[in-house]
Protein backbone atom coordinates (compact mmCIF):
# COMPACT_ATOMS: atom_id res chain seq x y z
CA UNK A 1 0.00 0.00 0.00
CA UNK A 2 1.21 3.36 -1.00
CA UNK A 3 2.01 5.93 1.63
CA UNK A 4 0.91 9.93 0.78
CA UNK A 5 0.69 13.03 3.01
CA UNK A 6 -2.34 14.76 3.44
CA UNK A 7 -3.78 17.99 4.35
CA UNK A 8 -6.65 18.96 5.79
CA UNK A 9 -7.83 22.23 5.72
CA UNK A 10 -10.96 22.92 7.85
CA UNK A 11 -11.51 21.01 11.32
CA UNK A 12 -15.30 20.91 11.06
CA UNK A 13 -16.92 16.96 12.06
CA UNK A 14 -15.78 16.53 7.78
CA UNK A 15 -12.79 17.52 7.86
CA UNK A 16 -12.01 15.88 11.77
CA UNK A 17 -13.52 12.38 9.83
CA UNK A 18 -11.08 12.55 6.87
CA UNK A 19 -8.38 13.45 9.08
CA UNK A 20 -8.88 10.71 11.66
CA UNK A 21 -9.75 7.91 9.40
CA UNK A 22 -6.97 8.41 6.64
CA UNK A 23 -4.30 8.96 9.62
CA UNK A 24 -4.54 4.89 9.79
CA UNK A 25 -2.13 4.69 7.02
CA UNK A 26 -1.28 8.31 6.12
CA UNK A 27 0.45 10.89 7.46
CA UNK A 28 -2.02 13.92 7.73
CA UNK A 29 -1.75 17.61 8.66
CA UNK A 30 -4.78 19.59 9.62
CA UNK A 31 -5.09 23.39 8.91
CA UNK A 32 -7.25 25.73 11.14
CA UNK A 33 -7.38 29.10 11.86
CA UNK A 34 -9.01 28.24 15.50
CA UNK A 35 -6.08 27.75 18.00
CA UNK A 36 -8.11 26.38 20.71
CA UNK A 37 -9.09 23.61 18.14
CA UNK A 38 -5.36 22.95 17.04
CA UNK A 39 -4.08 22.77 20.42
CA UNK A 40 -6.63 19.69 21.44
CA UNK A 41 -5.79 17.99 18.26
CA UNK A 42 -1.68 18.50 18.73
CA UNK A 43 -2.73 16.92 22.54
CA UNK A 44 -4.65 14.36 20.50
CA UNK A 45 -8.19 15.20 21.90
CA UNK A 46 -10.92 15.73 19.40
CA UNK A 47 -12.32 19.36 18.98
CA UNK A 48 -15.55 17.48 18.28
CA UNK A 49 -18.13 15.36 21.03
CA UNK A 50 -18.10 12.22 19.24
CA UNK A 51 -16.07 9.10 20.80
CA UNK A 52 -15.55 7.46 18.26
CA UNK A 53 -13.38 10.25 16.61
CA UNK A 54 -11.94 10.96 20.24
CA UNK A 55 -10.52 6.74 19.57
CA UNK A 56 -8.91 7.27 16.32
CA UNK A 57 -7.51 10.57 17.43
CA UNK A 58 -5.43 8.69 20.23
CA UNK A 59 -5.00 5.50 18.31
CA UNK A 60 -3.35 7.57 15.02
CA UNK A 61 -2.23 10.51 16.53
CA UNK A 62 1.25 10.13 15.81
CA UNK A 63 0.34 10.46 12.30
CA UNK A 64 -1.69 13.55 12.89
CA UNK A 65 -0.41 17.23 13.17
CA UNK A 66 -2.47 20.55 13.48
CA UNK A 67 -1.27 24.22 12.80
CA UNK A 68 -2.75 27.40 11.99
CA UNK A 69 0.64 27.91 9.58
CA UNK A 70 -0.74 28.14 6.15
CA UNK A 71 2.77 27.09 4.45
CA UNK A 72 3.57 24.56 6.85
CA UNK A 73 0.37 22.56 6.33
CA UNK A 74 0.64 22.48 2.37
CA UNK A 75 4.40 22.13 1.92
CA UNK A 76 4.58 18.78 0.91
CA UNK A 77 1.06 17.27 0.77
CA UNK A 78 0.71 15.28 -2.04
CA UNK A 79 -3.45 15.79 -1.61
CA UNK A 80 -5.10 18.82 -0.21
CA UNK A 81 -8.67 18.05 1.30
CA UNK A 82 -10.55 21.21 1.73
CA UNK A 83 -13.81 21.25 3.85
CA UNK A 84 -14.94 25.12 4.30
CA UNK A 85 -18.18 26.12 4.84
CA UNK A 86 -20.30 27.33 1.82
CA UNK A 87 -23.63 28.56 2.92
CA UNK A 88 -26.45 29.68 0.89
CA UNK A 89 -26.83 33.03 -0.49
CA UNK A 90 -30.45 34.65 -1.33
CA UNK A 91 -29.52 36.86 -3.04
CA UNK A 92 -27.77 35.19 -5.45
CA UNK A 93 -29.46 31.99 -5.19
CA UNK A 94 -26.40 29.91 -5.09
CA UNK A 95 -24.10 28.56 -2.67
CA UNK A 96 -21.02 31.41 -1.12
CA UNK A 97 -18.30 29.93 -2.42
CA UNK A 98 -16.24 32.98 -1.65
CA UNK A 99 -13.86 31.30 1.39
CA UNK A 100 -13.48 28.00 -0.98
CA UNK A 101 -12.29 29.99 -3.90
CA UNK A 102 -9.82 32.50 -1.64
CA UNK A 103 -8.25 29.24 -0.45
CA UNK A 104 -7.72 27.46 -3.58
CA UNK A 105 -6.23 30.33 -5.02
CA UNK A 106 -4.00 30.78 -2.21
CA UNK A 107 -3.12 27.26 -2.48
CA UNK A 108 -2.37 27.31 -6.70
CA UNK A 109 0.08 30.41 -5.73
CA UNK A 110 1.75 28.94 -2.78
CA UNK A 111 2.18 25.27 -4.39
CA UNK A 112 3.48 24.15 -7.83
CA UNK A 113 0.83 21.58 -9.22
CA UNK A 114 -1.54 20.79 -6.39
CA UNK A 115 -3.55 18.02 -6.31
CA UNK A 116 -6.78 19.75 -4.74
CA UNK A 117 -10.06 17.47 -3.26
CA UNK A 118 -13.36 19.32 -2.54
CA UNK A 119 -15.05 18.10 -0.08
CA UNK A 120 -17.50 21.08 0.38
CA UNK A 121 -20.96 20.98 -1.15
CA UNK A 122 -20.78 23.71 -4.16
CA UNK A 123 -22.74 23.88 -7.70
CA UNK A 124 -22.74 21.86 -10.27
CA UNK A 125 -20.04 23.32 -12.85
CA UNK A 126 -18.26 24.77 -9.96
CA UNK A 127 -15.12 22.17 -9.81
CA UNK A 128 -15.03 22.17 -13.87
CA UNK A 129 -14.75 26.13 -14.11
CA UNK A 130 -11.72 26.07 -11.25
CA UNK A 131 -9.94 23.34 -13.49
CA UNK A 132 -9.96 25.70 -16.72
CA UNK A 133 -8.98 28.77 -14.39
CA UNK A 134 -6.09 26.65 -12.89
CA UNK A 135 -4.69 24.23 -15.84
CA UNK A 136 -1.69 23.42 -14.15
CA UNK A 137 -3.68 21.81 -11.54
CA UNK A 138 -5.70 18.73 -10.48
CA UNK A 139 -8.57 19.80 -8.59
CA UNK A 140 -11.43 17.38 -8.18
CA UNK A 141 -14.77 16.80 -6.02
CA UNK A 142 -15.82 14.12 -3.93
CA UNK A 143 -18.85 14.40 -1.82
CA UNK A 144 -19.50 13.49 1.78
CA UNK A 145 -22.28 11.62 3.21
CA UNK A 146 -22.02 11.75 6.40
CA UNK A 147 -24.32 12.18 9.56
CA UNK A 148 -23.14 14.93 12.79
CA UNK A 149 -22.67 12.93 15.31
CA UNK A 150 -21.96 9.76 13.42
CA UNK A 151 -19.25 11.21 10.54
CA UNK A 152 -16.35 8.65 11.48
CA UNK A 153 -18.72 5.50 11.43
CA UNK A 154 -20.19 6.83 8.23
CA UNK A 155 -16.50 7.02 6.76
CA UNK A 156 -15.69 3.44 8.10
CA UNK A 157 -18.54 1.79 6.49
CA UNK A 158 -19.50 4.02 3.58
CA UNK A 159 -22.29 2.89 1.30
CA UNK A 160 -20.21 4.44 -1.47
CA UNK A 161 -17.30 6.46 -2.41
CA UNK A 162 -17.52 9.10 -5.41
CA UNK A 163 -14.42 11.14 -7.14
CA UNK A 164 -15.63 13.38 -9.65
CA UNK A 165 -13.19 15.33 -12.02
CA UNK A 166 -11.15 15.60 -15.15
CA UNK A 167 -10.23 12.63 -17.17
CA UNK A 168 -6.58 13.05 -17.17
CA UNK A 169 -6.53 12.98 -13.85
CA UNK A 170 -8.54 9.82 -13.12
CA UNK A 171 -5.24 8.07 -11.87
CA UNK A 172 -5.14 10.12 -8.77
CA UNK A 173 -8.58 10.30 -8.51
CA UNK A 174 -8.72 6.05 -7.89
CA UNK A 175 -5.46 6.57 -5.79
CA UNK A 176 -7.33 9.45 -3.74
CA UNK A 177 -10.63 6.88 -3.77
CA UNK A 178 -8.41 3.45 -2.98
CA UNK A 179 -7.20 5.71 0.41
CA UNK A 180 -10.58 5.87 1.67
CA UNK A 181 -11.43 2.56 0.55
CA UNK A 182 -8.50 1.02 2.61
CA UNK A 183 -8.96 2.32 5.80
CA UNK A 184 -12.55 1.86 5.49
CA UNK A 185 -13.91 -1.19 7.24
CA UNK A 186 -16.66 -1.84 4.14
CA UNK A 187 -14.02 -4.46 1.53
CA UNK A 188 -17.02 -4.26 -1.06
CA UNK A 189 -17.55 -0.35 -0.81
CA UNK A 190 -18.93 0.51 -4.70
CA UNK A 191 -16.41 3.16 -6.09
CA UNK A 192 -17.66 5.78 -8.67
CA UNK A 193 -15.18 7.85 -10.82
CA UNK A 194 -17.05 10.30 -12.74
CA UNK A 195 -16.95 14.13 -14.21
CA UNK A 196 -16.92 16.81 -11.43
CA UNK A 197 -20.26 17.73 -13.01
CA UNK A 198 -21.78 14.58 -11.93
CA UNK A 199 -20.12 13.48 -8.68
CA UNK A 200 -21.73 17.66 -7.88
CA UNK A 201 -25.00 16.00 -9.10
CA UNK A 202 -24.75 13.01 -7.08
CA UNK A 203 -24.30 15.30 -3.48
CA UNK A 204 -27.13 17.74 -4.55
CA UNK A 205 -30.12 14.76 -5.99
CA UNK A 206 -28.94 13.06 -2.59
CA UNK A 207 -29.57 15.72 -0.40
CA UNK A 208 -32.56 16.36 -2.31
CA UNK A 209 -34.11 13.20 -2.16
CA UNK A 210 -33.59 13.35 1.74
CA UNK A 211 -35.59 16.38 1.74
CA UNK A 212 -38.27 15.13 -0.41
CA UNK A 213 -38.43 11.86 1.71
CA UNK A 214 -38.64 13.57 4.57
CA UNK A 215 -41.05 16.27 3.36
CA UNK A 216 -43.60 12.69 2.42
CA UNK A 217 -43.67 11.53 5.48
CA UNK A 218 -44.84 15.10 7.32
CA UNK A 219 -47.39 15.73 4.49
CA UNK A 220 -48.68 11.99 5.85
CA UNK A 221 -48.13 12.94 9.32
CA UNK A 222 -50.32 16.49 8.83
CA UNK A 223 -52.81 14.24 6.97
CA UNK A 224 -53.15 12.17 9.93
CA UNK A 225 -53.51 14.92 12.00
CA UNK A 226 -55.89 16.41 10.09
CA UNK A 227 -57.87 13.55 9.57
CA UNK A 228 -57.78 12.03 13.30
CA UNK A 229 -55.71 9.06 12.17
CA UNK A 230 -52.66 7.03 13.78
CA UNK A 231 -50.30 8.33 11.44
CA UNK A 232 -47.81 5.34 13.45
CA UNK A 233 -50.00 2.59 11.95
CA UNK A 234 -49.81 3.98 8.35
CA UNK A 235 -46.00 4.73 8.56
CA UNK A 236 -45.50 1.07 9.58
CA UNK A 237 -47.92 -0.37 6.98
CA UNK A 238 -46.52 1.59 4.23
CA UNK A 239 -42.96 1.44 5.43
CA UNK A 240 -42.93 -2.73 5.54
CA UNK A 241 -43.10 -2.50 1.29
CA UNK A 242 -39.31 -2.82 1.02
CA UNK A 243 -39.42 -0.71 -2.14
CA UNK A 244 -40.13 1.88 0.67
CA UNK A 245 -38.48 1.01 3.55
CA UNK A 246 -37.97 2.51 6.98
CA UNK A 247 -35.30 4.80 7.03
CA UNK A 248 -36.24 8.58 7.12
CA UNK A 249 -39.91 7.45 7.67
CA UNK A 250 -40.08 9.51 11.31
CA UNK A 251 -42.00 12.74 11.18
CA UNK A 252 -40.43 16.19 12.19
CA UNK A 253 -41.07 19.58 12.81
CA UNK A 254 -39.61 19.93 9.48
CA UNK A 255 -36.38 19.06 7.60
CA UNK A 256 -33.77 21.44 8.50
CA UNK A 257 -29.94 21.35 9.57
CA UNK A 258 -27.13 22.54 7.66
CA UNK A 259 -27.19 20.38 4.57
CA UNK A 260 -30.43 19.56 3.38
CA UNK A 261 -32.28 23.00 2.77
CA UNK A 262 -29.13 24.62 1.10
CA UNK A 263 -28.69 21.40 -1.02
CA UNK A 264 -31.98 21.62 -2.08
CA UNK A 265 -32.02 25.54 -2.93
CA UNK A 266 -28.61 25.31 -4.71
CA UNK A 267 -30.33 21.99 -7.26
CA UNK A 268 -33.28 24.29 -7.98
CA UNK A 269 -31.08 27.01 -8.56
CA UNK A 270 -29.31 24.66 -11.42
CA UNK A 271 -32.21 23.77 -12.55
CA UNK A 272 -32.92 27.49 -14.15
CA UNK A 273 -34.26 27.02 -17.68
CA UNK A 274 -34.89 23.21 -17.29
CA UNK A 275 -38.18 21.83 -16.66
CA UNK A 276 -39.58 20.60 -13.50
CA UNK A 277 -41.85 20.71 -10.95
CA UNK A 278 -41.11 18.25 -8.40
CA UNK A 279 -37.82 19.87 -6.77
CA UNK A 280 -39.47 23.50 -5.81
CA UNK A 281 -42.19 21.74 -4.17
CA UNK A 282 -39.79 20.11 -2.23
CA UNK A 283 -39.11 23.82 -0.04
CA UNK A 284 -42.77 24.73 -0.63
CA UNK A 285 -43.75 21.19 1.35
CA UNK A 286 -41.33 21.91 3.99
CA UNK A 287 -42.19 25.70 4.50
CA UNK A 288 -45.77 24.54 4.64
CA UNK A 289 -45.04 21.78 7.28
CA UNK A 290 -44.16 24.22 9.68
CA UNK A 291 -46.78 27.21 9.19
CA UNK A 292 -49.60 23.86 9.45
CA UNK A 293 -47.61 22.77 12.84
CA UNK A 294 -47.63 26.48 14.05
CA UNK A 295 -51.54 26.75 13.92
CA UNK A 296 -51.85 23.20 15.34
CA UNK A 297 -49.93 24.50 18.40
CA UNK A 298 -51.91 28.25 18.28
CA UNK A 299 -55.39 26.24 18.54
CA UNK A 300 -54.38 24.53 21.39
CA UNK A 301 -54.28 28.64 22.74
CA UNK A 302 -51.38 27.67 25.56
CA UNK A 303 -50.33 30.62 27.95
CA UNK A 304 -46.67 29.81 28.21
CA UNK A 305 -45.35 27.81 24.93
CA UNK A 306 -41.78 25.58 26.00
CA UNK A 307 -39.61 24.54 23.49
CA UNK A 308 -37.71 21.46 24.34
CA UNK A 309 -34.06 21.79 22.82
CA UNK A 310 -33.09 23.29 19.56
CA UNK A 311 -31.08 20.43 18.12
CA UNK A 312 -32.32 18.34 14.79
CA UNK A 313 -31.31 15.26 16.55
CA UNK A 314 -29.85 13.75 19.69
CA UNK A 315 -25.74 13.26 20.57
CA UNK A 316 -25.31 17.08 18.56
CA UNK A 317 -24.08 20.21 19.10
CA UNK A 318 -25.66 22.12 16.44
CA UNK A 319 -28.79 23.60 15.79
CA UNK A 320 -28.08 26.13 13.38
CA UNK A 321 -31.04 25.74 10.63
CA UNK A 322 -32.90 24.28 12.48
CA UNK A 323 -37.03 23.57 11.61
CA UNK A 324 -38.52 24.56 15.11
CA UNK A 325 -36.37 28.07 15.34
CA UNK A 326 -38.60 28.46 12.21
CA UNK A 327 -41.78 27.21 13.81
CA UNK A 328 -40.46 29.49 16.82
CA UNK A 329 -40.43 32.63 14.62
CA UNK A 330 -44.09 31.90 13.41
CA UNK A 331 -45.12 31.59 16.90
CA UNK A 332 -43.51 34.75 18.03
CA UNK A 333 -45.14 36.73 15.14
CA UNK A 334 -48.28 35.61 16.42
CA UNK A 335 -47.08 37.53 20.00
CA UNK A 336 -47.02 34.35 21.85
CA UNK A 337 -44.88 33.55 24.71
CA UNK A 338 -42.11 31.37 24.39
CA UNK A 339 -39.57 30.07 26.54
CA UNK A 340 -36.79 27.48 25.74
CA UNK A 341 -34.67 25.08 27.74
CA UNK A 342 -31.65 24.65 25.36
CA UNK A 343 -28.35 24.10 27.60
CA UNK A 344 -26.34 24.61 24.75
CA UNK A 345 -26.79 28.27 24.80
CA UNK A 346 -25.03 30.52 27.01
CA UNK A 347 -26.96 33.64 26.84
CA UNK A 348 -30.42 34.92 28.65
CA UNK A 349 -32.55 35.27 25.46
CA UNK A 350 -32.91 33.44 22.23
CA UNK A 351 -34.54 35.17 19.36
CA UNK A 352 -36.68 37.51 21.91
CA UNK A 353 -37.42 34.14 23.70
CA UNK A 354 -36.33 33.84 27.50
CA UNK A 355 -33.88 30.69 28.13
CA UNK A 356 -34.88 28.64 31.02
CA UNK A 357 -31.86 26.15 31.80
CA UNK A 358 -33.22 24.50 34.72
CA UNK A 359 -35.60 21.97 33.34
CA UNK A 360 -37.89 21.48 36.24
CA UNK A 361 -38.20 25.31 36.65
CA UNK A 362 -38.76 24.78 32.47
CA UNK A 363 -41.23 22.18 33.12
CA UNK A 364 -43.55 24.02 35.47
CA UNK A 365 -43.66 27.19 33.54
CA UNK A 366 -45.04 25.72 30.07
CA UNK A 367 -48.28 25.28 29.64
CA UNK A 368 -46.91 22.90 26.22
CA UNK A 369 -43.83 21.71 25.39
CA UNK A 370 -42.59 21.21 21.99
CA UNK A 371 -40.17 18.76 21.33
CA UNK A 372 -38.57 17.36 17.78
CA UNK A 373 -37.28 14.65 19.23
CA UNK A 374 -38.34 12.44 22.82
CA UNK A 375 -36.18 12.12 25.54
CA UNK A 376 -36.33 10.63 28.98
CA UNK A 377 -35.89 14.20 30.65
CA UNK A 378 -39.50 14.74 29.53
CA UNK A 379 -40.82 11.86 29.85
CA UNK A 380 -42.84 13.00 33.54
CA UNK A 381 -44.43 15.88 31.79
CA UNK A 382 -46.02 13.83 28.85
CA UNK A 383 -49.23 15.48 29.20
CA UNK A 384 -47.76 18.84 27.92
CA UNK A 385 -45.62 17.44 25.02
CA UNK A 386 -46.42 18.00 21.49
CA UNK A 387 -44.18 15.87 18.98
CA UNK A 388 -44.42 14.07 15.91
CA UNK A 389 -41.67 11.97 17.27
CA UNK A 390 -43.65 8.99 16.66
CA UNK A 391 -40.28 6.41 16.96
CA UNK A 392 -38.51 8.19 19.08
CA UNK A 393 -35.21 7.97 16.89
CA UNK A 394 -33.65 10.35 14.69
Amino acid sequence: MQNFKFTVIGAGFVGMSMAAILAKYHQVKILDNNKIKVDLINASKSPLSEPLMEKHIVDYGQNIFATTDFEEAISDADFIIISLPTNFDEVTNSLDTKILESMIEKIVSGKTSPTVIIKSTIPVGFTERLNKKYKDSSIFFSPEFLREGSAINDNLYPSRIVVGGKTEVKGEMEKFAECLKNCSLNDDTPVHIMSSQEAEAVKLFANTYLAMRVSFFNELDSFSLSKNLDALNIIRGLSDDERVGSHYNNPSFGYGGYCLPKDTKQLLSNFENIPQKLISSIAKSNETRKEFLASEIMNKDPKIIGIYRLIMKDNSENYRNSAIIDILKILKDHEKEIIIYEPLIKEDEFHGCKIKNNLTSFKEMSSIILANRLDENIEDVNSKVFTRDLFNKD
